[in-house]
């Protein structure tokens, strides 16, 4: 019994362990793998101000997941949970994973929603108040950092949506703001543009009045070096490598259409000639993305040299990328407008967060451990060397007991008598003689019997093969005895008591790992969901 309380102490800091990494400790590793980025020293005479630096935390596709999500109905149980854990983990990634990096403003590149055109005004609204839950904008621990948000098509949809659904535009405006702004920090220039409408038709309004935004960016030649934000990434050949970080396979280019002159309603990247006419006109030194909810990195070439492209993996864990991340940006002022002066300016830092599925995989991993040790433990525990010494006894009893059966017929030719008699030269000789049977009760030794002769009766008998044999007949002979009644006594528990007193006593023992592990487990839970 001490054996199994011994291992229920052990299983008991094992989860506590378990838990304590994987609700808590896991997420504070990105400070320790991660940080903001040193700009490059430029190498054109043009000088970066340090002093003059602007640190940005990029998020993307946070997608809070509703009745669109999943096959589930709505307020369901399941859907509940599974909202829950998928809130908690962004919830715990932003603070105690981005937060902790001090940003001055903080980027989101899009899709806050998964079902936000299809959702109505309720449900929107309701997503609307986790995400700020999530996020505690305008409160506690944000409430002196920036924030700037994208739209992305799980917002407000695709070009061919909005002119059935003109009101997810407004709705979402309301909100965030507009869809097509500027601002600078620490003198580099971000651009946002709204993605869903470029590819829209000619006709439509949504569309004329972002590439109107688009063209007024062009023609302002003071600004400093530029950003370009867009949730939809830009065109890219199919097949085109995503670098080291991409854990996922390659996404190409698909358009949908729902009339062949009617505006898009899906599409993973922006067209050929759209993305052309963005680089062109804006000449970003950089560009960032969303949507492809995992990492990518690709060059494009311009009229003006290559610009890198940044497509930043999702927040979530339940968007389909085992590995979510967010992005670190340094800007740093430029005291020059020299080109690749201004390419220094800006740097960036992938941060990975904590592998959320694979958590839960070590969580059910060791609880299927934990029943089948509780469930299979001896209860006199593993007592290797007493079964072990046991085992080599008997097999060393066995060993001597052949080979003394071997030697028995010849030890007993072996015991008879022998005369010593002198040569003519005085040399001694044993003759053997025949042995004469002895009586039973007559001593085992043997004296000297005349002048000169010597007897010698090697009556020695080894004993371990006899005690062998004595403890065989023991166990041969041992009878069961019928009892009073004329029953035979059953010797062995049955298979099915011993099972359930195994079942019972693993309850038992489980009941006290839990009753430590569970208390801690919701405490690490709702420490971090409750508003600070």
């Amino acid at each position: 019994m001490q054996s199994l309380w011994k291992l229920t102490i052990f299983l008991c800091c094992v989860w506590t362990i378990s838990l304590l990494y994987g609700e808590m400790i896991a997420f504070w590793i990105p400070l320790w793998s991660c940080s903001w980025p040193n700009p490059s020293s430029s190498t054109s005479g043009g000088e970066l101000n340090p002093g003059n630096r602007g640190k940005v935390a990029v998020l993307a596709d946070p997608q809070l997941m509703d009745r669109t999500s999943l096959a589930l109905t709505p307020k369901s149980l399941a859907l509940e949970t599974i909202q829950f854990y998928t809130d908690l983990y962004m919830r715990r990634s932003f603070h105690a994973s981005v937060l902790s990096f001090k940003p001055d403003l903080v980027l989101f590149l899009g899709d806050h929603f998964d079902g936000g055109p299809f959702l109505s005004d309720e449900e929107w609204q309701e997503s609307l108040r986790r995400f700020r839950h999530i996020f505690n904008l305008n409160q506690g621990s944000i409430a002196d950092v920036k924030v700037q948000y994208l739209s992305g098509n799980h917002d407000i949809g695709y070009a061919g949506f909005h002119s059935l659904h003109p009101q997810v535009i407004s709705r979402y405006e309301k909100e965030f703001g507009e869809r097509n702004y500027r601002f600078t920090i620490a003198g580099v220039e971000f651009i946002v543009v709204d993605a869903q409408t470029l590819d829209g038709t000619t006709e439509s309004d949504l569309t004329s009045t972002t590439w109107h935004f688009i063209k007024n960016v062009s023609m302002d030649v003071t600004s400093g070096p530029r950003v370009l934000l867009t949730h939809i990434p830009l065109y890219r050949p199919d097949g085109t490598p995503c670098g080291p970080y991409r854990s996922s396979p390659i996404i190409n280019q698909r358009v949908s259409r729902a009339h062949p002159d009617q505006g898009i309603t899906y599409q993973n990247y922006l067209s050929e000639e759209t993305s052309g006419h963005l680089l062109d006109m804006i000449r970003p030194i950089l560009v960032l993305s969303g949507h492809d909810h995992d990492q990518c990195t690709v060059i494009h070439t311009t009229h003006a040299g290559p610009v890198t492209e940044h497509t930043v993996g999702t927040l979530s864990w339940q968007q389909g990328n085992l590995y979510p991340s967010f992005m670190l940006l340094s800007a740093t002022a430029v005291g020059s407008s020299n080109t690749s002066d201004s390419e220094d300016a800006v740097t960036v830092h992938l941060c990975f967060l904590p592998m959320q599925t694979h958590i839960y995989i070590w969580y059910l991993s060791l609880f299927v451990v934990t029943l089948l040790l509780l469930l299979l433990w001896p209860t006199s525990g593993l007592g290797c060397w007493h079964h072990y010494n046991h085992v080599m006894e008997f097999i060393g009893r066995a060993i001597r007991s052949t080979f003394k059966a071997g030697s028995k017929e010849k030890d007993e030719d072996d015991s008879c008598e022998y005369e010593m008699i002198w040569d003519a030269e005085g040399t001694a000789h044993l003759v053997k003689k025949e042995l004469k049977k002895a009586p039973v009760a007559s001593s085992s030794d043997c004296g000297l019997t005349g002048r000169g002769n010597a007897v010698v009766r090697p009556t020695a008998k080894k004993h371990a093969a006899q005690e062998l044999e004595a403890s065989y007949a023991v166990d041969m002979n041992t009878e069961v005895k019928p009892d009073d009644t004329g029953k035979v006594p059953r010797v062995h528990k049955s298979k099915a008591r011993i099972v359930i007193q195994r079942l019972i006593r693993m309850l038992r023992l489980l009941t006290v790992i839990a009753a430590v592990n569970v208390p801690l487990y919701m405490m690490l839970l709702f420490k971090d969901w409750i508003d600070q």
